[in-house]
């Protein structure tokens, strides 16, 4: 008999964009993957990924992510160069590729992503069409997000 492999505790989520959602309304979301070189996967695996204030930027009919930052390893090597800020293509099919487009360029969208984790062995990038809110806004989310809070310990306390 075969022994079964024990699950990993860890998590798939390589690297999160928190502000993502104070700062936009998300709407639709997506997963992308990512066009990686080998030094960047190492680095990936290391944890030495940044994506906030990450957005995604449409051109010729493809989509790059832009704003990572990948911080290439020591141990890098010698003849590669290493830019942690380059623009890393994103794999979408033709279909999504023409909604993501008439999404922003017709309705005023912004693609912005907001997480990065594996899938199997593959590097995904989630990302949503999102607006930016205004100032107003967001004090409404701030205080809705307090006014539960409260009422959380009021019923709690009211179980008692």
């Amino acid at each position: 008999m075969t022994k079964k492999k024990s699950p990993k505790s860890t998590s798939n989520t390589i690297a999160l964009n928190k502000k993502a959602r104070h700062e936009y309304a998300l709407h639709d979301k997506y997963e992308a993957g990512l066009e990686l070189q080998g030094w960047e996967v190492k680095s990936i695996r290391a944890g030495k990924v940044n994506i906030s204030d990450t957005y995604i930027h449409l051109k010729d009919g493809e989509a790059f992510l832009l704003g990572s930052q990948i911080q290439p390893l020591n141990s890098a090597s010698t003849h590669v160069i290493c830019d942690p800020m380059r623009y890393r293509k994103l794999l979408l099919s033709r279909r999504e590729l023409d909604r993501l487009v008439g999404a922003v360029e017709r309705e005023g969208f912004s693609l912005i992503a907001t997480a990065m984790y594996w899938r199997k062995c593959w590097v995904k990038l989630e990302f949503h069409l999102a607006k930016g809110k205004k100032t107003h806004d967001k004090r409404a989310d701030i205080k809705d997000r307090d006014w539960a809070r409260d009422k959380d310990r009021l019923m709690k306390h009211k179980a008692r």
